[in-house]
């Protein structure tokens, strides 16, 4: 995944990154803080901590790859926000062995979820690191569209053994460990104590689309970024996307 700036990465960024930056917004309102205290879990080399920077924020970012976080050091240094990104090496099971709890506005946990080895645990932990008004900004790989990916590639078993294991894999080879519908995200999210302000799919079309329809044609790109933030919101398309997002806030924040 690439910087949510820049416009072919966009297709994969750009429906979570303007829900965050929405989030983000309301907090720095709610607060009347212009900078604010987020924490990016497996930020990896800063695809959207460094964007969160640029907008003035403190963004901490907890990854387990020392040379994730170098290229994070690098790219913040390249965007001019160095003072503003802090890179730290941890994972999600020891988070509070290398951050605060309690002490962040906005928690970000994308492409985290599939890989520890509780994912009810792992989500408590990210929550616990909030503030008692904040937000928890979720990705996670979607069940759906890795089936349809599979039957789409003509390998029908393969698809089937997605729809049927219990971790929504198609196979030893699967380099994914688990993956969840937006019904399983919801309950994880309310289970850890949040409300669920809104739930989107990501990459609905784009992972299905030749990349060199989408590089060639003309308008092809907007159109399709148009056709994406179009399908997000829809329940309907949340079954088939190849990532969901799931934005949690506190109940406080909620009531506010």
């Amino acid at each position: 995944m690439s910087d949510p700036l820049r416009p072919r990465a966009s297709l994969r960024t750009a429906v979570v990154w303007e829900v965050l930056q929405d989030a983000l917004e309301r907090r720095v309102k709610a607060t009347g803080r212009d900078a604010l205290d987020v924490l990016d879990t497996g930020g990896g080399s800063g695809n959207f901590a460094v964007p969160v920077a640029r907008l003035g924020h403190r963004v901490t970012v907890v990854d387990p790859s020392p040379n994730a976080l170098f290229a994070l050091e690098r790219r913040a240094a390249e965007a001019g926000v160095a003072d503003r990104v802090r890179g730290v090496q941890g994972d999600a099971h020891g988070l509070f062995d290398v951050v605060e709890r309690g002490a962040y506005d906005a928690v970000l946990c994308h492409g985290v979820l599939e890989y520890v080895d509780d994912a009810a645990e792992g989500i408590r932990n990210v929550v616990a690191a909030l503030r008692s008004e904040g937000v928890l900004s979720l990705l996670a790989a979607g069940l759906g569209g890795a089936v349809l990916a599979r039957a789409l590639a003509g390998h029908f078993k393969e698809a089937k053994q997605a729809l049927e294991d219990p971790n929504g894999r198609w196979g030893t080879g699967d380099p994914v460990p688990r993956r969840f519908t937006a019904e399983q995200l919801t309950e994880l999210v309310e289970g850890a104590g949040l409300e669920v302000g809104a739930v989107h799919g990501v990459r609905v079309f784009a992972d299905l689309v030749p990349g060199v329809l989408v590089d060639t044609e003309p308008g092809a790109l907007e159109a399709l970024l148009k056709l994406e933030e179009a399908a997000a919101e829809l329940p309907a398309f949340h079954s088939v996307a190849t990532q969901l997002h799931v934005l949690g806030e506190t109940r406080g924040t909620v009531e506010a």
